[in-house]
């Protein structure tokens, strides 16, 4: 499937990604993002399985339907490059290579997780996978991943951050504050609009006035792009694309994935905003690990191969929710650690 069905941008620094996306990834690279979607998805599917047990406390975001987004840009970055995300973080963690286990942890509260227990669904780090957290703040994460950007220049390295933000929170004026000092500094960050279709409970075509999010930096001259985010491919490609031209010293890339989330905006919204029919028509018709799982079979790859895969997916994430269960809750002397002091 291709990123398609969008009218070409007027503005001469917008780009709309067009081109057919099968040659994007290898055979070898599909069944990697394949296991890495399937991670993701059964990943939320127990966290949210979890939360309903009363085991999860606070909020919970779930990933399901957004897979592909985050599984196809991680192909286009390399060591050393940042990931910074909103508070729909639990597939970008996973993606960016961070343990199952760990991060399980994190949401039931207990010692093993990545913040010992104190961060929860929306607050977890890792600097060795270059996973800079998901933020609770809608829209702030984009003046931080801004920031790494600015590092990156500032050190005079190669580095390029993606900043991932939802539709919702593409208004947000610092949002359009960062796009003003990135183009103006020239700072390799792809800034990537994960539009879902719905902010909390409200239709992105009620919230914003832009009916064309890729085009949101044309006032600052930064190039922009459609793409079609329930195709791992086409997401690979266009982010490929993207990470090419910051990395080359050309300044800030904005890309608009046109994705779909399948549960409410948090555990506790039942999403009676809209039909069962709408949810079940991308369900069926668009699911992303479908159209991976359909094209893998195309170039050869057997059922039964799937199902091994499918089978161990299944099992290691058995093995964290078991840990994330068992492991102990964090000591008392934890709340004097992490804590900055200034005298």
């Amino acid at each position: 499937m291709a990123a398609r069905d969008v009218k070409p941008a007027r503005n001469a620094s917008n780009k709309v990604k067009k081109s057919t996306s099968t040659a994007a990834m290898t055979r070898d690279e599909l069944f990697a993002a394949y296991e890495k979607m399937l991670l993701i998805r059964r990943f939320e599917e127990k966290a949210g399985q979890l939360y309903g047990m009363g085991l999860i406390g606070g909020f919970c975001h779930l990933y399901i339907g957004q897979e592909a987004v985050v599984t196809g840009m991680q192909f286009a970055i390399q060591p050393g490059d940042q990931v910074i995300t909103s508070y729909r973080d639990h597939g970008h963690m996973l993606a960016c290579g961070m343990d199952p286990t760990g991060v399980m942890a994190e949401l039931t509260g207990r010692s093993g997780g990545y913040s010992h227990g104190k961060g929860g669904s929306m607050h977890m780090f890792s600097k060795e996978k270059g996973f800079y957290g998901g933020h609770g703040i809608v829209g702030a994460q984009v003046s931080l991943g801004t920031g790494l950007a600015f590092a990156n220049h500032y050190r005079g390295n190669d580095r390029v951050c993606l900043t991932y933000f939802g539709e919702g929170a593409s208004n947000q004026g610092q949002v359009f504050e960062s796009f003003n000092l990135a183009a103006l500094l020239k700072l390799p960050v792809v800034y990537v609009i994960e539009n879902n279709r719905y902010g909390m409970g409200t239709s992105v075509e009620r919230a914003s006035a832009s009916r064309d999010l890729s085009r949101n930096g044309a006032p600052w001259q930064i190039p922009g792009m459609q793409v079609d985010g329930m195709d791992v491919m086409a997401v690979k490609a266009a982010g490929a694309e993207a990470v090419a031209h910051c990395r080359g010293g050309n300044g800030p890339f904005l890309l608009e994935m046109k994705t779909y989330r399948y549960r409410g905006h948090s555990m506790s919204d039942p999403a009676k905003y809209r039909t069962r029919e709408e949810v079940q028509k991308m369900r069926s018709e668009h699911d992303c690990i479908d159209l991976a799982r359909t094209e893998l079979e195309v170039r050869g790859v057997t059922d039964e191969r799937l199902r091994s895969i499918d089978d161990a997916v299944k099992k290691r994430i058995q093995e964290a929710a078991d840990f994330a269960q068992t492991s102990p809750e964090p000591d008392e002397s934890e709340l004097w650690t992490d804590i900055l002091v200034e005298n």
